[in-house]
């Protein structure tokens, strides 16, 4: 961080990567920023899930961000708090069909979200043709606070 922001110097009171990836499991909206063509950015909120440390969500290949996802995949994925910020950068890609387990697991994440609100995929939803465009975020850094600028944390994922 920026010098005058008050962060502390030392690693204590530092966040765990736990306590992070709880609320990107738990959150039932996201923010995911893209580049379009020209350069402006494109922000679009994100239903989806956080499964075994990357983000799956459903996306058509016709839609503005997959679109521009396709010319350059960084985008940053963020939760709607503000306050107790979750900021985490990556590339985002079509994803291969997720096969039997992958797709139940997916399935089960979604519709424990998203059931009272109408959507629940099947665990083959995303094979076969005329499936729907599954996605996949996969995290490159991520920056978080709960009590900035006290605990604010920023993480690092292997390639």
């Amino acid at each position: 961080m920026p010098q005058g922001y008050g962060v502390p110097d030392s690693s204590e009171g530092l966040l765990d990567w736990s306590d992070i990836e709880a609320r990107l499991v738990a959150a039932p909206h996201y923010w995911l920023a893209t580049t379009r063509a020209d350069g402006r950015p494109h922000v679009v909120p994100r239903w989806g899930v956080w499964v075994d440390g990357r983000f799956w969500y459903d996306g058509a290949p016709t839609t503005v961000h997959v679109r521009n996802l396709a010319r350059n995949p960084a985008c940053t994925l963020h939760l709607e708090d503000g306050r107790q910020a979750v900021i985490v950068d990556g590339t985002s890609r079509p994803a291969d069909p997720p096969g039997v387990d992958l797709g139940a697991r997916l399935a089960v994440a979604y519709a424990a979200k998203y059931r009272d609100l109408g959507y629940e995929p099947e665990p083959d939803a995303w094979q076969g043709p005329g499936a729907g465009g599954l996605v996949v975020f996969t995290p490159t850094t991520a920056i978080a606070w709960f009590d900035f600028p006290t605990d604010v944390t920023r993480f690092r994922f292997p390639p």
